[in-house]
């Protein structure tokens, strides 16, 4: 997300480094010792940068798969999608988590370095639109009110009812083709915290909800710049928690991190036209919730070829063990087609 690179020494110092003693489940001793011999001897670095939404997820199955290969090093960062695809496509990582798909730009930014990949899909998500669990002025935001608070045309808005204007101007416009507007909006202070432009979740964000109107209104496809921006999901939790004297803020985060922080934060209901949907497992998984969106993981395959430590590692991502790891994340599985997409698509490549 919005968070500088930082040299690889820094890096390190916050790296994700796995050791665990390998258990044997055979009974006969010479078997045992076969197993352990040939999980021992499987070593090497891997190297994951991109997405804090996918990171989670990706640093369960490295905690895991560590347990069973002790010689195998990782270094797992979730600067954002935008800057992990940066080192991805300069050819300095094994694997880009990845909050959404590779854009044109840096298609052509691996292809100029002759970086070779695959992408696979590994989870869903719900961007989850929210504000203070202190706020009892909003339960739903429609796709017209995210564009007329937070849209390109609402920079200088420092109240929400500062909005009301250009939400009539809108739906005059629009009608209900982007859903209903709920304006007018109270006379509260709007404070928003969220991704910043180098993470995918800002990017989703903008194509989903923001897009649409924008195009219609002939503006650029992006949000308002006056806003707190964050590369930490966390911190975009504790700008948006707020406090009972200021309970009006707004920001949106993946599912995730609005699940497990609910006593903090309130996930808001989104109608994109067809009414109010709340974010749950069942919506999102159903794309009936209008922000669901996929996550995935990129794989240099020509590093993956020459590294069998690397190729185990997706196996394993790809396993029923490895990819149990979305749910344990609090993600959303992909369902049964998809899921088989992904691994065929990892061995035929």
């Amino acid at each position: 997300m919005n968070s500088p690179l930082r040299p690889l020494a820094v890096l390190v110092a916050g790296l994700l480094l796995i050791a665990a003693c390998q258990t044997s489940a055979s009974s006969s001793p010479s078997e045992s010792g076969a197993a352990a011999s040939s999980v021992d001897a499987l070593a090497g670095d891997i190297q994951v940068s991109g997405s804090s939404t996918v990171k989670p997820i990706t640093s369960l199955v490295v905690e895991a798969f560590g347990a069973l290969h002790p010689n195998v090093t990782y270094f797992v960062d979730g600067p954002g999608t935008g800057d992990g695809f940066a080192l991805f496509c300069n050819d300095e990582t094994d694997i880009s988590d990845a909050s959404r798909p590779i854009s044109e730009e840096e298609i052509t930014a691996c292809e100029a370095a002759g970086v070779e990949y695959i992408e696979l899909k590994i989870a869903i998500d719900g961007l989850s639109v929210i504000t203070s669990a202190f706020n009892d002025d909003a339960t739903c935001l429609s796709f017209l009110d995210l564009y007329a608070l937070l849209g390109p045309e609402s920079q200088g808005f420092e109240t929400w009812d500062a909005a009301n204007g250009h939400a009539a101007e809108l739906e005059g416009q629009l009608h209900t083709e982007f859903g209903e507007s709920h304006a007018p909006y109270g006379a509260f202070p709007l404070d928003v915290t969220a991704p910043g432009e180098e993470s995918g979740t800002f990017d989703s964000f903008v194509e989903l909800a923001i897009r649409g109107i924008a195009d219609a209104r002939e503006q650029d496809r992006t949000t308002r710049p006056d806003y707190t921006p964050s590369g930490d999901d966390n911190v975009i939790i504790e700008g948006v928690a707020g406090t009972q004297d200021a309970p009006h803020t707004l920001g949106w985060v993946g599912f995730a991190y609005a699940d497990e922080n609910a006593d903090r934060v309130k996930l808001l209901e989104v109608d994109k036209g067809d009414g109010c949907v709340a974010a749950t497992p069942d919506t999102i998984a159903s794309a009936e919730y209008p922000l669901s969106r996929f996550l995935y993981v990129y794989v240099n395959t020509v590093r993956a070829d020459a590294s069998p430590a690397l190729q185990a590692f997706v196996d394993y991502y790809v396993s029923d063990e490895g990819i149990a790891f979305v749910t344990e994340a609090d993600y959303i599985a992909l369902d049964p087609a998809d899921l088989a997409e992904t691994r065929a698509a990892w061995e035929s490549r």
